[in-house]
Order: structure tokens, then sequence, then C-alpha cells
């Protein structure tokens, strides 16, 4: 378990954090910037810096913006982890299981929930809010069930109405009652 792990509560506020509104457009940059990862970190500061004191805002440490590139580095790399396994998932799933999706991430969430419970000691208010996303997650689960049911019934019927097309247009071209019912069964799996 890491320091970031153990830690309680949220913790000192950077030098970052408690910059004015009016430098928020500038942190939203370097976030970019940190992200894209195209530039060094030394001068993603230097050109931040620059812009907070164009705007009249003390610049930030040398360690400061470390310490803030380092916790937002960390918690990007956890995003793009959550991100990779999710479409991993839906790749090996297919986008036809929508359900299995929502299941398996509900199932992931609830897996998260019990953690949290089981690693911390949490109060009246955390442990409300984790219900209610448990409820939202279940309610997920259900709505996408149904979701799928709709879905199928609806198939099911364009299927009817093409094979009823079908079947007109088989008897226009002369084909016997006993053939059309035969290729209904074999072709368009519909019961005649």
């Amino acid at each position: 378990m890491s320091a970031l792990d153990r830690r309680q509560g949220r913790g000192r506020l950077s030098s970052i954090d408690t910059l004015p509104e009016e430098a928020e457009e500038d942190v939203v940059w370097a976030l970019e910037q940190l992200r894209d990862r195209k530039l060094p970190q030394s001068i993603i500061r230097e050109e931040f810096n620059a812009r907070l004191i164009a705007k009249d805002i003390e610049p930030i440490s040398k360690s400061a913006f470390n310490r803030y590139a380092v916790r937002k580095a960390i918690q990007f790399r956890k995003m793009d982890e959550v991100r990779r396994i999710s479409s991993e998932l839906v790749e090996t799933l297919g986008t036809d299981a929508p359900d299995d999706v929502t299941v398996l991430v509900a199932e992931m969430i609830k897996v998260s929930m019990f953690k949290i419970l089981e690693d911390k000691e949490l109060d009246p208010k955390a442990i409300m809010e984790l219900s209610r996303a448990l409820q939202s997650t279940v309610s997920a689960q259900r709505g996408s069930e149904e979701y799928r049911k709709q879905l199928e019934k609806r198939v099911a019927q364009q299927l009817e109405e093409a094979a009823d097309r079908a079947e007109v247009k088989m008897r226009e071209a002369g084909l016997p009652a006993d053939r059309i019912a035969q290729l209904r069964r074999d072709f368009l799996g519909v019961k005649s």
C-alpha cells in the first residue's frame, strides 16, 4: 500500500490548487500539456509561470509544480488503465453483448465498493453515497436488460414482417404453400 493509498482525507491543498479563479484556464492548459507528454515538464512549468506572471499571479515553485505533475501523472495512468481494460472488455465481449458489458462494469463497481468498505472506516454520509451508487448500478443493469428485451422483440417483429413480405413475393412467383412454409422455417427461422 503506497503512501497515497494510506492518506486519510484530502490532505493539504497544493499551491496550484490555491490559485485564483483567473488562473483556471492556465491550469487546464498545463494539465493538457502534461497529459500530451510532448513537451518537457520544465518547459511546461516555465510557460505556465509566464502565463501566471502576465496575470499578476505569483509563479509556482519548481518543487510544487513537480509534485503536482507527479500526482496528475499517477491519476492519468490510472484513468488510462481503466480505459484500456474497459475497451479490451468491450472488444472481447463485442458490441452485440451490451448486457454483458453492463453486468461486468456493475460487478467491477460492486467489487470496488466492497474494497472501500473493507479498507476504510466510513462515515454515514459516505455509506449513503455508496448505497446510492450501488442502487444506480443495479438500476443500470435492470435498464440494460429491459432494453435488450425490447430490442429482441423489435427484431423479431421486423423479421416476421420481412418473412411475410417474402411469402407474398414467393406466392406471386407461383411457389406452392408447403414449399413457402418450408422455406420460412428453414431459411428465415420463423414459424409458419
